[in-house]
């Protein structure tokens, strides 16, 4: 019912603020010729961080990206080709990422914490530091940081807009996808790091190496290779060698490649992969049985002030102490174990000391080879939860992940569950009834009791076993912390513990003088418990 001239000053005034495609139907509506809608710029008010979030969550699966991933999958090569694309579509070319001095990482295990001690150090020095890693803890922004610090929001909704309505206004019917979550926020960053003019920046790779998206990047000061391991095998194969193959792919001609210790066969490979200087000068490798320095060399300045939440961490909440680290392949879960009992060696075990463990998986790990290895730490329970902080994630858009359903989080955690009643029942030779397989299709059904726990029932009558399933992160730490702990609320005293299990258990929590909680498996779980023991983080 507008005139022309109205509705004109009114596709003017919203491209402002809105994606020209939601311009164009305006128009449309209108009856006006798409020329009539101007090209979309940032706004000079950027629309609000959580509908930034909001939309960067629908790139994460959509039925383009998912016949993307299809074509893709024969030849790895044209994701690197389309990530090229996509680079180019939101203003940037590959030659433009030589302008970043670009320290360029890989591995299977500690890739992440290398990232983190090598921008600490260098920042020491007076650099300004760029930052890339994945996945998040608690927020987004943590993935993108300049000088150690999570960019603002008004930063992270800027450089958002920026990118999104490019790639919006470039669309046609060759270039009609967005590209999926991932690399949507690798080109962010890559536009945050030129913008912001770092003095370098610290790139780590996704997955693999050879063709993730961050290796469009030709010309990095350095490459490193952390330790190697068996993970992601659908994607990266399922032997060592083979993986090692892929992690080689970040090398380049005359750029500088270091690597840890690796097993041999591993290491031949990436020997392989590397230009023929590998071994000259004085950074060659040490051959086997070299002696090694009488004493270890200072740590470098910057070093003991680097912090990487989620690994190794432990956090004392009164008689509550939370051992928090996302171990999720065999190596790191060993190494873990290895520090959760260390942690133990101070305290006397008593009958007043609760062990418990929190456990998620995804992906294609194999939980039953991870459980296994966690049963010398002796815990009187065993809780499993989908790495949901909440059952419902309205308000918690940070955390979303639309790539997994409730259903299916929690029938894995099920599985869990009943596996680790077949370890026990292994371990201490009882005859432990095994639940039956269950269907969670109507799995969480309306609360009877306002504020009540939910439990998630693994069959028509409970696992004799000291373990529980919740259908998500708020309602296990209830469960474990029985309103001990500051930060978390304590469960509802009526109706909230059906299960004789959770009721019994709930007594001995109650009552023990110490809780130990090991929180692993996975840093998506990290990320949700650190996000409800911790306000802060959400800041």
């Amino acid at each position: 019912g507008l005139g022309e001239a109205a509705a004109s000053r009114l596709v003017l005034f919203a491209a402002a603020r809105q994606r020209r495609s939601v311009l164009l139907s305006w128009a449309w509506r209108a009856g006006l010729p798409p020329a009539a809608v101007p090209p979309s710029r940032v706004p000079d008010r950027p629309a609000p961080f959580q509908d930034a979030i909001r939309t960067l969550n629908t790139l994460q699966t959509n039925a383009s990206y998912l016949e993307q991933v299809k074509r893709e999958r024969g030849d790895p090569r044209a994701q690197l080709e389309a990530m090229k694309g996509f680079l180019e579509r939101s203003g940037l070319k590959v030659e433009d990422l030589d302008r970043l001095n670009i320290i360029h990482v890989t591995g299977t295990k500690g890739k992440g914490s290398v990232c983190a001690f090598a921008e600490r150090v260098l920042r020491s020095y007076g650099l300004k530091t760029g930052f890339y890693s994945s996945p998040h803890l608690v927020q987004v922004r943590e993935r993108i940081r300049i000088n150690g610090q999570p960019i603002s929001k008004e930063l992270f909704s800027k450089y958002f807009w920026l990118v999104y309505n490019r790639l919006e206004e470039t669309k046609d019917p060759a270039h009609a996808s967005m590209p999926a979550y991932f690399r949507f926020l690798t080109i962010m960053a890559f536009h945050v790091f030129l913008q912001e003019k770092v003095d370098l920046a610290v790139v780590e790779v996704g997955i693999g190496g050879a063709y993730d998206c961050t290796n469009i990047i030709r010309k990095p000061v350095v490459c490193g290779v952390s330790s190697l391991g068996i993970d992601h095998t659908s994607i990266l194969g399922d032997t060592l060698e083979k993986i090692a193959w892929q992690k080689g792919g970040i090398f380049k001609p005359g750029v500088p490649a270091f690597t840890v210790a690796q097993p041999e066969r591993p290491l031949e490979v990436l020997r392989d992969r590397a230009p023929p200087a590998w071994g000259a000068g004085p950074c060659a490798p040490p051959a086997a049985g070299a002696p090694r320095p009488p004493s270890p060399a200072p740590l470098p300045p910057g070093l003991r002030e680097a912090e990487w939440l989620g690994r190794t961490q432990v956090l004392p909440h009164g008689p509550v102490t939370w051992y928090i680290d996302g171990a999720h392949t065999t190596s790191s879960v060993q190494a873990c174990v290895r520090w959760f009992r260390q942690a133990q060696t101070v305290v006397l075990r008593s009958g007043s000391e609760v062990r418990v463990l929190l456990f998620n998986a995804t992906g294609d790990r194999d939980t039953a080879a991870l459980l296994k290895l966690l049963l010398p730490c002796q815990f009187d329970y065993a809780v499993f939860c989908p790495n949901f902080a909440e059952v419902s994630v309205v308000g918690n858009a940070d955390q979303q992940n639309f790539n997994v359903t409730l259903e299916n989080a929690l029938t894995r955690c099920l599985e869990n569950q009943k596996t680790w009643t077949q370890l026990m029942e292994e371990k201490v030779g009882q005859d432990l009834w095994l639940s039956a397989p269950l269907e969670v299709g109507s799995l969480l059904k309306p609360d009877p009791v306002r504020g009540a726990l939910l439990l998630v029932p693994s069959a028509e009558r409970p696992l004799n076993s000291n373990s529980l399933v919740f259908p998500c992160i708020s309602h296990a730490l209830q469960w474990i912390a029985q309103g001990r702990d500051p930060c978390v609320p304590a469960p509802a005293a009526k109706g909230a513990h059906p299960h004789p299990v959770a009721s019994s258990g709930a007594v001995l929590l109650q009552e023990a003088a110490v809780i130990r909680v090991l929180v692993t498996g996975s840093l998506h779980l990290v990320g949700g418990v650190l996000k409800l023991l911790d306000p802060a983080l959400s800041q």
